[in-house]
């Protein structure tokens, strides 16, 4: 009896000095470990693949937050756009048969894809530099637009998006509350259309972002 009383004693004891240094440890580490992630930076995006325009732009902006599900492995949202232009000389088309127009253009390409993202960060501890790696999945809208003097020309369309992304977030301060966000990406995006001569079959892009992280 008194050998089964000392076995209870000594489980209760091993149990209650685990508890009490297992707590502490996972309350630091979770302290350690950021729960959430937003970004809001300035977009420099450059098309190819195209006919309407390849010309790089930096009108534009990427917003995006989300929580992490795991300590590496965050879920969130995002929306973006970018503006790129190309101006083409004066020249005869034939939009229609038995029809003729000569004029020069100004075309304007307006993208806004929107939809989830996914963020893996490699170092969660780190109070300094946080790279990560990203997808993003959605839909993205597209205008294309061609400006003939006082008249303007679009169309309008739809397409399914996804765009890998690498970056890292700077942070200023050892408590992760501000911070700077540098990334490149690579965007693809199913939409077409076109506008008198120019065409779109599938967009992609490549492009950098800089802005904050919170």
């Amino acid at each position: 009896m008194k050998t089964l009383n000392f076995i209870k004693s000594l489980a209760l004891s091993v149990a209650i000095t685990a508890i009490c240094t297992i707590v502490p440890a996972t309350v630091h580490a979770q302290q350690d470990y950021k729960p959430y992630f937003a970004n809001a930076n300035w977009q420099f995006n450059a098309p190819f693949g195209n006919d309407f325009t390849n010309r790089a732009s930096g009108w534009g902006m990427n917003f995006e937050g989300g929580y992490f599900v795991t300590p590496k492995l965050g879920l969130g949202l995002f929306l973006s756009y970018s503006s790129n232009h190309k101006y083409i000389d004066t020249q005869t088309m034939h939009p229609a048969t038995n029809s003729a127009l000569t004029t020069n253009q100004q075309r304007s390409l307006f993208q806004m894809p929107f939809g989830m993202a996914a963020r893996f960060r490699f170092n969660p501890a780190s109070t300094i530099f946080d790279p990560y790696v990203s997808m993003k999945l959605g839909a993205e809208y597209v205008q294309m637009s061609s400006y003939l003097s006082t008249y303007r020309i679009y169309d309008r369309n739809w397409g399914f998006y996804m765009s890998p992304e690498i970056g890292t977030n700077i942070w200023l301060s050892e408590q992760k509350n501000v911070g700077f966000n540098v990334s490149v990406y690579y965007s693809f995006a199913t939409n077409k259309g076109h506008v008198l001569d120019g065409h779109i079959n599938q967009l992609n892009n490549l492009g950098f972002r800089v802005g904050m992280a919170f």
